[in-house]
């Protein structure tokens, strides 16, 4: 028996132990689900131990816990792949938007449905169905694995940093594989080369000492909303430049080969109208709706929390309100280096009878990643044989910061091979992952192995 033939005649089973993972509440975020986190690390350590990984371990932290695994049965002389994943999940409210209960998933039109299908569990699950082929039907594994699976990925990986800087030794490999991003279009394979880094920022706007009537105070006193909102108009103009000084100072322009590369993916505006439901599209002038997705900065406001909001009216002018705002960054920018200049420029900006404070809540730095390399070329063949289609390169508008910290504690090169799409609804309701992309993405990891395996170390 082949591995494409085990991969066959497992397809059912691989689905239902899917259903399984993403059954469980994984919510990182959520201190009451805290329980359903360790009980996720577990059934997926028990699970790798159930596919034939004789070392795995639930390594706890002071958050949630990782799972840890390695086959080295390859020897020495075979390269060492670092397999990233998370196991946590985003969220679900608001509740009554989703077809199915989250952690009740449902087949419907060839896709899984569930929360995690495809942000992360569906795409780690992928993986670990990969090397459990190898090992059935090759007795072992063509390459050296080591599995990294945290549940924190949502919250930050607020533990991941020191855990990666003090096993260092542990972790040593020769390259990074990660699935925690998209494919460019339903069949057409993509490998991602750049993600964009993160500025989270929080803005405080307090006005009088209490809520006032608007009829006996408005006119005479600062409304702390039209302060907050007089400061969010003043971020950008109306082309889509944002205002804040020295912003774009370190942005590494694209070459006219990227360009060209971008362009090349076909993407169509009318098709993103039409997946959103919008009349139109606006961002940055000067740039592709492609190009503005992932290699350019960007800043929006998250939420606004103020006032009243509730049915019927209250006029109110509210004592204190707030405002939640990230910048997406490219390289070369710095997430401390743009919190401070976010930081004064809003305080630099801000109407007079409030006071006003800036937080900076959490960021991490944007990644460029080597196109040619032998790891990237060994993806690349993957993808194209088993996807039947040219593999693309392109640019991932959101962030993974683990990937920065693999490049600067293992110095080795990430492969950023995803197999979920971008309108899958991670962190939406009705999040879902297509199941033809899972069982094809099986096959690419398995020749992905096997390519790394000639290419030697």
């Amino acid at each position: 028996m082949t591995t494409s033939e085990y991969l066959t005649q497992h397809r059912e089973r691989f689905e239902a132990e899917l259903i399984e993972f993403l059954s469980i509440p994984s919510v990182s975020t959520d201190p009451e689900r805290s329980g359903d986190v360790v009980r996720c690390a577990n059934w997926l350590a028990d699970h790798l131990r159930g596919i034939g990984l004789e070392h795995v371990e639930v390594l706890p932290t002071n958050g949630h816990p990782i799972v840890y695994a390695e086959n080295l049965d390859a020897g020495e002389g075979a390269p060492t792949v670092l397999f990233y994943g998370h196991y946590d999940v985003q969220p679900v409210d608001p509740l009554n938007l989703w077809t199915n209960p989250p952690f009740e998933p449902v087949v419907r039109d060839g896709k899984i449905f569930a929360r995690g299908a495809t942000d992360d569990k569906g795409q780690v699950f992928l993986h670990i169905k990969a090397i459990e082929a190898l090992l059935a039907v090759e007795g072992r594994l063509p390459v050296n694995i080591k599995l990294l699976i945290e549940g924190e990925e949502e919250i930050g990986s607020t533990h991941l940093a020191p855990f990666v800087k003090e096993n260092a030794a542990k972790l040593a490999c020769d390259s990074v594989l990660v699935s925690d991003t998209s494919m460019f279009a339903p069949g057409q394979p993509s490998i991602v080369y750049s993600l964009r880094g993160m500025a989270y920022m929080q803005i405080d706007v307090q006005g009088p000492n209490r809520d006032l009537h608007s009829g006996s105070y408005g006119g005479a006193v600062q409304n702390p909303l039209n302060a907050l909102a007089t400061i969010i108009a003043k971020l950008k103009d109306e082309h889509g430049h944002i205002t804040i000084d020295g912003f774009y100072d370190d942005v590494k322009s694209l070459t006219e080969q990227e360009r060209a590369d971008l362009a090349a993916l076909g993407h169509s505006d009318e098709r993103l109208k039409a997946d959103v439901d919008v009349a139109e599209l606006f961002g940055e002038e000067g740039y592709s709706s492609i190009e503005r997705l992932g290699a350019r900065p960007t800043l929006d406001v998250n939420g606004i929390l103020g006032g009243f909001t509730g049915e019927g009216a209250k006029t109110v002018l509210p004592a204190r309100v707030m405002a939640k705002i990230s910048m997406r960054l490219v390289p070369h920018q710095k997430h401390d280096d743009i919190a401070e200049k976010f930081t004064a420029h809003v305080k630099s900006i801000a109407p007079a009878g409030v006071t006003v404070q800036v937080q900076d809540l959490h960021g991490a730095d944007p990644v460029l990643v080597e196109r040619d390399s032998p790891v990237m070329h060994a993806a690349t063949q993957a993808l194209e044989e088993t996807f039947s289609a040219k593999c693309r390169f392109t640019r991932e508008g959101g962030s993974i910061p683990v990937v920065l910290l693999f490049d600067q504690v293992l110095n080795v090169p990430t492969v950023l091979m995803g197999f979920g799409l971008n309108n899958e609804n991670a962190h939406s309701p009705d999040e879902h992952f297509d199941l033809s992309n899972f069982h094809t993405g099986m096959r690419a990891v398995v020749r992905y192995h096997h390519l790394l395996a000639a290419a030697g170390r």
